[in-house]
């Protein structure tokens, strides 16, 4: 099979010749349609596990080719940017390894980084014009889910990072970094573990704070839903996540999280410590760090 090194695929503006998608979810379908809107792919194939998903897909205009396998939707592709649950991902990436052509670029869209990266690794081991894994994390993610939610939009000034590992080719790296650049993204390139450990406290630990607090107002009265203002459903709407792919998330950065939930239980207990002492001065204080660190906040919309 023919192949085009990275450094060529994506040169300016940053085109693709076949960019497969499997697993087309939230994040898979709008990579796709961003792709199609933004001239950045000139074919795009997709797969989907389930059969009745498949049929679905083969309606819509951002998909050129439904593939029944993944290693029929991986073969002639430039890039391959795999959508399934983390835990899912590592054997994907096995699994259309050697369908792929010399210097084929894989990378995902998961939310934990390092040991993803490197059981990848030892499918994908450095050699000349080989494939190359690459793992993505675009912060773009939504309550809603499957493919129906995708938005040719979502990535627009979002942040993303990409995460090589230390043997990486640098050229594999430039041209991931511009398809995601294509996309509308803000890139930041980084190691997985550094990456693991900033998700942790920035995204899964505010899941599990707005779904442990809508797990103890759910044993409240149930009337109390229907009396709470805006600032409830703003500070709890990721909790209406899907809870089995969080499950996978969590489990997969388990020690990151432990630790960033740790670092909140000090901090809560301390909120704790001032209210129960009337200590005004540390309560506003904490308060008032509170506000200065949400005011500098960047907030898409």
């Amino acid at each position: 099979m023919a192949g085009l090194c990275p450094a060529a695929l994506f040169a300016q503006p940053p085109v693709v010749d076949q960019l497969t998608i499997l697993a087309p979810g939230l994040l898979g379908a709008s990579v796709a349609m961003a792709a199609r809107r933004f001239g950045v792919a000139r074919r795009i194939v997709v797969w989907a596990r389930r059969p009745e998903v498949r049929v679905q897909l083969e309606t819509l205009p951002w998909c050129d080719t439904v593939a029944a396998t993944p290693e029929e939707a991986a073969r002639g592709a430039s890039l391959v940017v795999i959508c399934a649950p983390v835990e899912n991902i590592p054997q994907l990436a096995a699994a259309i390894r050697p369908q792929l052509a010399a210097g084929a670029i894989v990378t995902d869209v998961g939310s934990v980084k390092g040991e993803l990266c490197r059981r990848a690794a030892a499918d994908y081991p450095a050699e000349p014009a080989g494939p190359v894994f690459i793992g993505s994390h675009p912060m773009a993610g939504s309550e809603k889910c499957g493919h129906e939610a995708g938005c040719a939009e979502l990535f627009q000034g979002r942040a993303c990072f990409v995460t090589p590992l230390d043997n990486t080719p640098a050229a594999a790296i430039e041209g991931l970094v511009r398809f995601w650049r294509a996309l509308g993204c803000e890139v930041v390139t980084m190691h997985p573990d550094r990456h693991d450990e900033i998700v942790a406290h920035v995204s899964h630990l505010p899941h599990l704070l707005a779904a442990s607090l809508c797990a103890l107002l759910a044993g409240k009265h149930s009337d109390w839903r229907n009396l709470a203002g805006p600032g409830l459903r703003d500070t709890t709407r990721v909790a209406s996540g899907d809870p089995k792919l969080w499950r996978g998330i969590l489990d997969a950065n388990r020690d990151e999280v432990l630790r960033a939930l740790r670092s909140y239980q000090d901090e809560l207990q301390a909120l704790h410590a001032a209210l129960a002492n009337r200590n005004d001065l540390e309560l506003l204080a904490i308060l008032e760090r509170g506000k200065a660190w949400r005011d500098k906040l960047r907030v898409n919309p």
